[in-house]
């Protein structure tokens, strides 16, 4: 993510690998062709994704997950332009790293409140429970936003980006790396109190811990194994391809748990109901 670190060649110090993927005429490059594609798959199955919730009319939060796999798919778009490496002028590529990164935390901050959902605190798909969601998720989307503007930008100096000096993007950091990964943990440990407490069942709770096995494997993968990769291949591809791939066979995963608990008649909380 170019609002984080500059590409160095190999060799460099911190062990890193220019991504050069394909050559294109100009002495351009397409860096990462497979998570171009596999982002396309993405935003297909999204999509189908969303055509199915609703047709499970009697399903709990239905336009809940719906609006989560919406906000998946802003972050596959995104992933197009800034992971996938499309040749862009610097300024364009920042502005799509931005919208990247607030869509990510606005997508995990939705699926948390997904997780809260199921409890049925509010009538699911209610105008008060979507509203709730779509306001604080644009709150959360249009801060994070101006703040990785700022950071690749430099309008203020307030949120130096790390490559013009000591800095660190703490701002960034927090909303980019800790609060999604706090969210995501959040919505798991709800879920599995809500099947195993709530509903009484242990089925469900396999198709979640394998959401959360694969996406902590693409996340093995992008910060771990990514130089590894890189260097093997002669920078052909690296971690964020197995990222997007691992990412996108979560999000099906979870869908599918979703859809778990929500195909039966599963005993509710008093004043539950469905939409």
């Amino acid at each position: 993510m170019s609002l984080f670190k500059i590409n160095v060649p190999p060799g460099a110090p911190y062990g890193g690998c220019a991504l050069t993927g394909i050559e294109l005429s100009g002495g351009r490059h397409l860096s990462n062709l497979g998570s171009i594609l596999l982002a396309f798959i993405a935003i297909l199955l999204s999509l189908f994704l969303i055509w199915r919730s609703d047709k499970k009319h009697a399903a709990v939060g239905r336009r809940e997950m719906q609006l989560f796999l919406l906000g998946f798919i802003i972050i596959e778009i995104c992933e197009i332009f800034t992971v996938g490496g499309i040749p862009l002028h610097d300024t364009v590529r920042k502005g799509f790293s931005a919208v990247h990164v607030a869509a990510i935390a606005a997508t995990c901050w939705i699926l948390l409140l997904n997780a809260l959902v199921g409890f049925q605190l509010l009538d699911d798909g209610t105008p008060m429970s979507l509203s709730l969601i779509c306001i604080s998720a644009a709150v959360l989307f249009i801060g994070t936003g101006y703040i990785a503007l700022d950071t690749g930008f430099n309008w203020t100096g307030h949120f130096e980006p790390s490559h013009f000096g000591d800095n660190r993007n703490i701002g960034l950091y927090v909303l980019y790396q800790l609060f999604p990964l706090v969210c995501l943990v959040v919505f798991f440990v709800l879920e599995a109190i809500l099947v195993l407490s709530v509903l009484g069942e242990f089925r469900p709770m396999i198709f979640l811990t394998a959401a959360g096995l694969l996406f902590a494997i693409g996340q093995v993968f992008q910060y771990v194994v990514s130089t590894y990769v890189c260097h093997g291949t002669h920078g052909k591809i690296n971690g964020t391809l197995f990222e997007t791939l691992f990412t996108l066979l979560s999000v099906g995963t979870l869908w599918v748990f979703w859809s778990s608990i929500t195909e039966d008649d599963w005993p509710l909380p008093v004043g539950g109901g469905y939409n």
